[in-house]
């Protein structure tokens, strides 16, 4: 059939193809290998398979779609197998006298497959440090110097390499990822409720909450004040930034308030003697919320009804009315369902792709549409969970039992389908008590794990590449 087929022909005929099949047909002949490995059948594959792949993740990394195709379908094999040893390499990293406060990652969440990939995580801590650390190799980085308090909160820029602390009394400081300098300060005059970082297209910048109920925007790097709002007096507040950036959800804390969404352009450009252009919903007794990640401004909440007996999860899409003299904002409500009467309210929540949110009550995961069709729930943990993290690949959640457990994403007819995998365990139940955080990028998943003399350390699993790819294309 070969030498009847012109190179126009073949590619329609690969097109049909799956990887397996291309990389069969490339040893046919020199014709055939030279078709099979086209740029464009290998991105369709890629695009196939991981609707979030972009043009610019296969620049920066690896040099062609077919070696981003075989690095990552092998990495998701491991991942999903997670066998120790094998698939990964588990790392203790102690260095902090106190317990840590907060962890995120500041190396980019990308599929960089190009030999120089590492994980980079930093942690503020009650000791006074925070500190950087490499997953990959095991080791820290940099430690600040001591502060005059405990660390309490942090946040970080990977795209400007900059990590955010404040401490116990509301000292919001800037440093260097990659030296550890400080590089800004600003003192907030009360102690912080919450910290949020935003990469807006007008410029990244930095929300604090104070307990006060005062909310302050600061430019990144140099924390300068470009607006202060009152926004609940005299109860502090949690922020949620939407993912296009556009707009801001604060909640009252332990507080029947109702809920404000902010339009974020008023609260970096804001007008002299004029407040930031807001909203309140119309509803009170608000428990959790959170935005769905592949929406610009899709708002989910966790409310009380208005009997205040049933909890309901509610979402709204807010817009920005423009007219001659001002900027109104518009809340629409476009699903609403109870919680089953038997689950208790969630402690944790997340939002996956469109329509699909997550929920922790103890020790039970349950999975909801935003119209209140349960797709799935897991009871994998025998204590509470403490921490989920949620992104297009995998679920993790941490929990009191000294484990982490591990969920993939697979592909549904109409919704995305959750398959449980497996535990990843901590250190001996003798000197921890539990894992109390968990964060993952696409090489690595880390725990913090609490010891019972008051401090903590990091548990890492670090996802490793063998280049020999052919058992794991699916």
């Amino acid at each position: 059939m070969g030498p009847s087929l012109g190179v126009h022909e073949l590619l329609h005929v690969f097109s049909f193809l799956e990887a397996r099949d291309l990389l069969r047909a490339a040893q046919v002949d020199k014709v055939w290998n030279e078709v099979s490995g086209t740029k464009e059948l290998w991105r369709q594959l890629c695009l196939r398979r991981w609707s979030s792949c972009k043009d610019s993740q296969v620049t920066r990394g690896t040099q062609t779609w077919k070696q981003y195709y075989l690095c990552r379908s092998e990495l998701d094999f491991r991942v999903e197998s997670g066998r120790p040893e094998k698939d990964f390499v588990c790392k203790a990293l102690a260095g902090h006298k106190g317990e840590i406060a907060k962890l995120a990652y500041i190396s980019p969440n990308e599929y960089c497959f190009d030999r120089r990939e590492k994980s980079v995580v930093c942690t503020a801590s009650s000791d006074g440090t925070v500190r950087a650390w490499n997953l990959h190799a095991g080791m820290e980085i940099w430690s600040s110097p001591l502060q005059p308090d405990a660390l309490v909160n942090l946040v970080t820029y990977p795209q400007l390499q900059l990590v955010v602390t404040v401490d116990a009394q509301g000292l919001i400081k800037v440093w260097e990822a990659e030296s550890g300098r400080e590089s800004a300060s600003f003192c907030l005059p009360t102690h912080s409720s919450a910290l949020e970082a935003s990469d807006h297209p007008e410029g990244p910048f930095l929300l604090a909450a104070c307990a006060d109920g005062t909310l302050y925007t600061l430019t990144v790097p140099g924390l300068q004040v470009l607006s202060r709002v009152s926004v609940f007096p005299n109860h502090p507040a949690s922020l949620l930034c939407s993912p296009d950036c556009q707009w801001v959800f604060t909640l009252a804390q332990d507080s029947d308030l109702s809920p404000k969404v902010f339009h974020s352009h008023s609260l970096l450009c804001p007008l002299e003697d004029e407040p930031p252009v807001s909203t309140a919903l119309p509803i009170g007794l608000t428990s959790k919320a959170c935005w769905a990640p592949d929406e610009p401004a899709r708002l989910v909440v966790v409310h009380r009804d208005d009997s205040g007996v049933q909890w309901v999860v509610t979402t709204y899409e807010p817009g920005a009315k423009k007219s001659r003299d001002a900027v109104s904002v518009l809340v629409q409500q476009i699903a609403s369902f109870n919680l089953p009467d038997t689950m208790m309210p969630p402690h944790l929540m997340k939002g996956h792709g469109s329509q699909v949110v997550l929920l922790v009550s103890g020790s039970e995961l349950v999975l909801f549409t935003i119209h209140g069709l349960r797709l799935a729930a897991f009871q994998d943990h025998q204590r509470p969970i403490t921490s989920l993290c949620v992104d297009q690949s995998r679920v993790v959640t941490s929990s009191f039992d000294l484990s982490l457990r591990v969920y993939m994403w697979k592909k549904g007819n109409k919704f995305p389908v959750l398959k449980s995998c497996y535990h990843l365990l901590g250190g001996s139940h003798r000197w921890a008590s539990g894992f109390t955080q968990v964060d993952s990028d696409s090489m690595s998943i880390v725990g913090v794990e609490a010891r019972s003399a008051g401090t903590s350390i990091l548990r890492s699993y670090y996802f490793q590449l063998r280049r020999d790819l052919g058992d794991c294309i699916g």
